[in-house]
């Protein structure tokens, strides 16, 4: 049981910048609380979501709960973005454990006197079974992160799920050399590999199968961090059965949780709304449950 009692401090804010193995350079943002922090949390973002998004939980984390928060853009993406989009060759490989491994390794530089914590958001906690050096990490807490196939949607959201695999999501990505998201009505832009890659797992039963054993390490977790992953009832775009599938991934040892919006006095929370301001009724319970 972790001790997460709600302490009000100030928080301290600031931009750092970090390398990952291979060279990339990542942006991201430390906050953190005025005195020693409980805990030094990772929070590592959804597919195509800035770290922007993220900003008035990392707050709160800071500012109620006593803990140091990074929030950070993957390769490509928001402020870790450098030159012409269609020139970066990332894919969700690199974004899923080397973009991630970097963030963990910046924040035990920057908060290196305290426990560290991982929260994953979507592909955020996806690919945590494939990577090394979670041996350190003393909680993991995966928020609507799973393993989907365009079939696992609910209609009417899978025929939206279609057209961004099947229809204009392939045509516009061929013809521009990236996703041009905002465009499209479907997010943020998005480096051509690292679309291709999403849409190879999600329109394949085997999932990340193919790509085990060459650039992707087969998932194999033995780390001694417990591991909670949430799901909520109103995620048409990865639905609980999906977050299942992930903590059989993970191990038996996972605890899996089903969320309602209405017992938290919500309308909606969905797959991305978690962490919008409006819905902070919820935020005590990802971390409290």
């Amino acid at each position: 049981m972790f001790d997460t009692a709600p302490i009000r401090r100030d928080v301290h804010e600031r931009s750092v910048a970090f390398k990952t193995a291979d060279g990339a350079e990542l942006v991201g943002r430390l906050y953190r609380p005025a005195g020693r922090a409980f805990a030094a949390v990772v929070l590592n973002s959804a597919t195509g979501v800035p770290q922007g998004f993220y900003a008035h939980f990392a707050r709160w984390l800071a500012a109620e709960r006593g803990m140091a928060c990074l929030t950070y853009d993957y390769r490509g993406l928001g402020r870790s973005t450098f030159g012409p989009l269609r020139r970066h060759k990332a894919d969700m490989i690199d974004w899923g454990t080397s973009d991630q491994v970097a963030a963990r390794r910046a924040m035990r530089r920057e908060v290196p006197d305290t426990q560290l914590w991982v929260i994953g958001h979507s592909l955020g906690a996806m690919l945590l079974p494939n990577q090394p050096e979670m041996e350190n990490v003393a909680r993991v807490i995966g928020i609507a992160s799973g393993m989907v196939h365009h079939s696992d949607h609910p209609w009417p959201y899978r025929a939206k799920a279609l057209a961004f695999w099947f229809g204009i999501g392939p045509l516009a990505t061929a013809i521009c050399g990236y996703l041009p998201g905002k465009r499209l009505g479907f997010g943020e832009d998005l480096p051509a590999g690292v679309y291709w890659q999403w849409r190879k797992w999600c329109t394949s039963r085997a999932f990340y199968a193919d790509d085990l054993g060459t650039r992707l390490p087969a998932p194999d977790w033995t780390a001694p961090a417990p591991v909670r992953l949430i799901a909520f009832a109103d995620d048409d775009l990865v639905p609980s059965g999906c977050v299942a599938r992930l903590a059989d991934v993970y191990g038996p040892a996972t605890r899996f949780d089903l969320l309602a919006p209405a017992d938290f006095g919500l309308t909606a929370v969905g797959h991305l709304s978690a962490f919008s301001r409006r819905n902070r009724a919820i935020w005590p319970a990802l971390l409290d449950g």
